[in-house]
């Protein structure tokens, strides 16, 4: 549990925009330093000065959060620089939709590069750099807060590589979080569950290599485009909020972290059917004519 953060550290990836940014807002208001990463230059950029002219100390990189050498590299400059960081925030994520035998293998290496091999990146370079930390300062607190989302907990149809993807993310998470308890009473760990919040992630394929047109998209792919985009813009919680409850998690050692608690009723559902071995429900039940609109669409010829 982190109560003082003035003059803490904290890297935040995807810090150009979405949670990142706000939750690089929050730190700075509060004092950290602050370490920015992000794969867009100009965001980057941008945080960096509006963070800089608050008066705490930044080093930003860009960083591809699934490339391994560019990640050591990171952690190597900010031991250098800060020592271990209090606060890392293995946030950067990318989204990609469609019915889940139509994503191509590119589409596969993009989003588990991104969403999980990101969070994997940051859990293995910067946990044994807290853990040296602790074990020399009995006062020593540190704390890791990875980004899933309720696609991890849920399953909704036509963005399967999400899912599996966010998936991941909450097994791994989870698992931190025990291992932690095992070695140390110094580190925590949180989970962060966004649903529909206005963030950058619709967007996300303006930073993909190669990068496919939209005349080479299947019309699953732009259905789940679209009804992302409209959900997802819609959202009325807003990043900022959510990254006021990130640091609440901190000070208050909580491991889930959700923008929408009432959408827990669907993750209560989805595990009552697992316990009762019965076939998943129909995502749809409490808005059928969304899931009605999209059996139309995806079976018209």
């Amino acid at each position: 549990m982190i109560q003082d953060f003035k003059g803490k550290t904290a890297v935040l990836t995807g810090a150009g925009s979405g949670f990142g940014l706000e939750c690089a807002r929050i730190g700075a208001a509060r004092g950290m330093n602050l370490v920015l990463v992000d794969v867009q230059q100009d965001a980057l950029d941008k945080a960096q000065a509006e963070m800089e002219a608050v008066g705490v100390q930044v080093l930003a990189r860009k960083v591809d959060v699934a490339n391994a050498a560019q990640m050591e590299q990171l952690a190597a400059d900010v031991k250098v620089r800060f020592g271990a960081p209090h606060f890392v925030f293995n946030n950067a994520g990318v989204g990609a939709g469609g019915l889940v035998w139509e994503n191509t293998v590119a589409d596969w290496e993009w989003v588990l590069g991104v969403d999980v091999w990101g969070v994997v990146h940051g859990v293995r370079l910067f946990t044994p750099m807290m853990l040296e930390a602790a074990a020399a300062d009995p006062n020593w607190r540190g704390h890791i807060t990875n980004t899933a989302s309720m696609a991890g907990l849920l399953t909704p149809p036509n963005m399967g590589i999400y899912n599996a993807a966010k998936a991941a993310v909450v097994s791994l998470t989870e698992t931190l979080f025990q291992d932690l308890n095992l070695v140390t009473d110094q580190i925590g760990a949180s989970l962060l569950c966004p649903y529909f919040v206005p963030t950058g992630i619709t967007s996300s394929e303006r930073n993909r290599p190669n990068a496919p047109k939209n005349d080479e998209l299947t019309k699953s792919q732009l259905i789940g485009q679209a009804m992302s985009n409209k959900a997802v813009s819609s959202g009325k919680i807003t990043a900022a909020e959510v990254a006021h409850k990130v640091f609440a998690a901190i000070s208050d050692n909580q491991f889930y972290v959700f923008s929408h608690p009432k959408a827990l009723g669907n993750v209560k559902s989805r595990m009552e059917n697992i316990v009762s071995i019965t076939n998943p429900a129909d995502p749809f039940l409490e808005r059928p004519e969304i899931g009605a609109k999209l059996r139309a669409q995806l079976r018209e010829a």
